[in-house]
């Protein structure tokens, strides 16, 4: 792959839900190494879209395309070995687990010791978990959390729970993370962390970020491209400095300024 293929691919994608078109022939290239965000009022589909990356919906019709591999022949649980992680709106963490706990969970995916190996603990399971660990400390360090690595996730604030989940996504080592309303419910000063870390993923870590977002602020502060979503069609794509001019953007999204 060269740097000028996108990672990801959407082509003529389209959803329907009975008589209700969710989706309508919606497009957009990824680019490697980018922050790609996907903006909207509710109900404009795009919780549905990351839904149909992640094969949880299967689309009416159009293509997916991750590294030129077609998504479509995938299965949910694929998408972690293919280098596809992601977090979600409300928090679906192990709330009685500790941190490291919940971060070694990602790493479920790259794990290869079957029944027997883990019942002696011995060879290459003995080595996996040690890999597994280290890896956990290093995503721990990333998100400035090892005062609080051995707490239950349940006694931690909302802020801390979301970083979790992103250490969570981050264990599964993606080249792909999806971000549905990461800042969602976060204070000004959460709201910063977590954008100094998105932006981190990807100049530190050559992560690409694509990410549901309904703060503006973050949007057109770290976002490289931005496309919006209004019911279910694609209105506009462009830099945020051009999205935000559209008029059709500050009709159906940012709003009418009054006379």
């Amino acid at each position: 792959m060269t740097a000028v293929d996108p990672l990801l691919s959407i082509r003529g994608l389209n959803m329907r839900f009975g008589g209700v078109k969710a989706l309508t022939d919606v497009s957009m290239d990824v680019a490697p190494g980018s922050i790609v965000s996907i903006i909207g009022p509710n109900g404009a589909g795009k919780t549905t879209f990351f839904n149909m990356i992640c094969r949880l919906y299967e689309p009416s019709a159009g293509q997916i395309r991750f590294q030129d591999r077609d998504l479509l022949h995938c299965k949910p649980h694929d998408l972690a070995g293919q280098g596809i992680s992601r977090t979600f709106q409300n928090l679906a963490l192990f709330r009685h687990g500790t941190v490291v706990d919940n971060l070694l969970v990602g790493m479920h995916a790259h794990l290869k010791s079957g029944v027997f190996g883990g019942a002696w603990y011995w060879g290459r399971t003995s080595r996996e978990e040690c890999m597994a660990r280290e890896r956990v400390e290093t995503i721990i360090e990333f998100l400035e959390i090892e005062e609080i690595r051995h707490q239950p996730v349940s006694t931690l604030s909302y802020g801390l729970q979301k970083r979790v989940e992103l250490g969570r996504a981050l264990a599964t080592q993606p080249k792909l993370l999806l971000l549905d309303e990461m800042v969602s419910g976060m204070n000004h000063e959460e709201t910063e962390d977590i954008a100094r870390f998105v932006l981190d993923l990807r100049d530190e870590l050559g992560i690409t970020v694509l990410m549901i977002e309904h703060d503006m602020d973050v949007v057109m502060d770290i976002s490289d491209t931005v496309h919006v979503l209004n019911f279910g069609c694609m209105i506009a794509s462009g830099t945020p400095a051009e999205v935000a001019g559209n008029p059709a953007v500050v009709e159906a999204y940012l709003g009418v300024a009054k006379s």
